[in-house]
């Protein structure tokens, strides 16, 4: 069979006529089509095409081979992977033809559509996903990325994936659902990923979260998967967290856009857009999150704890009910399982009337456009715009910081040479925090305890100017912006100009 899938090969541009120059090498390309296919033809070229996954079960894919689905077709069962490639062969799922992504459609009781499983050098790409259930279950997801008892799993791309309607748990702690599920574990051997990238797929009504992965997370025993990005994703419709990494070091996440999140949750629930959790080093970067509801939390953005050294700058949130942004740390989990949050840095972000929230929450009503909970240590923000419009009812938290208690209160963090413009009177909450430093911001508006601050400044003629015609923010600032095509051109993100915002506060005001 190997023979004949060489002497197939040498015609390419016969039997690849519809597909990517890059299947012209080493290695056999084998072809399902649901529309015309036929399981007992060979797989080798469109014309000998099988018809179902069932043929999929027993194919062993080799370094440099391609398996490529028909477009326009759809494809009942699951597609489980587990193949070694190497850096100069890689293993290809893709599509061929014209139309439509080819569709993989779950059964009912299925946790997942595609699994990849123990995996190295491997790319996934331009397949529509769906996971949809006759009633919701627990742990339900669309691609299941799993490394387990493997050691090292290598340079996996999940590219141009469309997931969508999987109607997993809308509860955090019954196991919840996503679109994309990555987990490492392993009883014997230590297994993590490296160089794990997903970029340009779109996720869209997946319950309950989108992207979220699981591993190592306590310091006592902390195994970090190393070098993963998460770039130009579209998120919509997805009522829970966005982006979650979860025991990793050195996160790239850049460009995505998450919006249009339903109010579905229960009233027991914290989400937030994008968020890491027990990992180092992580930059979060480009991005733009907008309409989060979640009854509790509902920040564009988070630094949780157990993380050292996040870096959250360049990005825009607006229109999230609860606020722009969450640094936390629980004070009462042990060193042992947490290294607290330390070094956190928040820079030349844009936010436009977030911390909305009209319903109660567990605080009552609570939506400080920042909050701190819990002893963060060494925390900076600076040369960020927070634009707060008026409240959309009189007893919203009208709180653009607070720095309250989660077993404990934020210790030296250092609020430098930010925009804070309020449209009404609005109040700056420190409590029993220590060592806090103003230094050089602009307090545009009125404000309730407004700290000490020696070079701060209470008036901007030049920000007056430029929103005198336009005071919400959303068209003023938008000088601020470029449009960055996301989703494989499904939408266009906002993301924050590097230059012109850096630009921005080189003015001499």
């Amino acid at each position: 069979m190997r023979n004949k899938c060489m002497l197939i090969m040498l015609f390419a541009g016969t039997l690849l006529c519809a597909c990517n120059s890059r299947y012209t090498k080493e290695g056999g390309t084998y072809y399902i089509d649901a529309l015309s296919g036929n399981d007992t033809a060979d797989g080798l070229s469109e014309q000998t095409a099988w018809k179902t996954l069932n043929k999929t079960k027993s194919l062993q894919l080799k370094a440099g081979d391609s398996l490529l689905f028909r477009r326009g077709s759809a494809f009942e069962g699951i597609l489980e992977v587990s193949v070694q490639g190497t850096p100069d062969k890689r293993i290809t799922i893709d599509a061929y033809g014209v139309g439509e992504k080819p569709c993989i459609l779950a059964p009912d009781s299925s946790l997942y559509t595609i699994c990849i499983k123990n995996s190295d050098y491997l790319t996934v790409q331009n397949l529509e996903v769906v996971n949809t259930g006759s009633s919701r279950m627990p742990n339900r997801t669309g691609v299941k990325v799993l490394c387990e008892d493997y050691g090292i799993s290598h340079n996996i791309i999940l590219n141009a994936l469309n997931i969508h309607d999987v109607n997993g748990s809308l509860v955090k702690q019954e196991g919840g659902g996503s679109g994309i599920l990555t987990e490492n574990k392993g009883e014997n051997i230590i297994s993590t990923f490296d160089s794990l990238t997903i970029e340009n797929c779109v996720i869209r009504r997946c319950e309950r979260n989108a992207m979220i992965w699981w591993g190592y997370r306590s310091r006592n025993n902390w195994h970090p998967n190393t070098n993963l990005v998460v770039r130009k994703n579209l998120i919509e419709e997805v009522p829970g967290d966005g982006i979650v990494p979860i025991g990793c070091y050195g996160t790239l996440i850049e460009y995505n856009l998450m919006r249009n999140c339903p109010a579905t949750l229960p009233q027991t629930e914290a989400a937030a857009g994008i968020w890491p959790w027990s990992c180092d080093n992580t930059i979060t970067q480009f991005n733009e999150v907008s309409d989060h509801k979640a009854p509790w939390d509902a920040q564009g953005f988070d630094s949780d704890y157990n993380c050292n050294n996040t870096t959250i700058q360049y990005n825009y949130s607006h229109d999230n009910e609860g606020g722009f942004l969450l640094i936390c740390n629980s004070g009462s989990t042990s060193r042992e399982m947490s290294v607290g949050n330390v070094g956190t840095v928040v820079q030349y972000n844009v936010s436009i009337n977030d911390a909305t929230r009209m319903r109660s929450t567990r605080q009552g009503m609570f939506s400080p456009t920042i909050h701190i909970p819990g002893p963060c240590e060494n925390t900076l923000v600076k040369n960020n715009i927070l634009h707060v419009n008026p409240k959309p009812a009189a007893n919203v938290d009208r709180s653009i910081i607070t720095l309250d208690s989660w077993g404990g209160y934020a210790n030296a963090t250092t609020f430098k040479e930010n925009v804070f413009y309020v449209a009404q009177l609005s109040e700056i909450r420190l409590n029993e925090s220590t060592n806090n430093t103003f230094e050089s911001n602009y307090y545009l508006g009125q404000f309730k305890n407004k700290p000490e601050d020696k070079d701060g400044k209470n008036r901007s003629a030049y920000y007056a100017s430029l929103i005198e015609e336009d005071p919400s923010g959303f068209e003023s600032l938008s000088f601020l912006f470029e449009t960055i095509a996301v989703g494989d051109g499904a939408a266009t993100l906002k993301a924050v100009n590097k230059e012109a915002i850096s630009t921005f506060f080189e003015n001499n005001w």
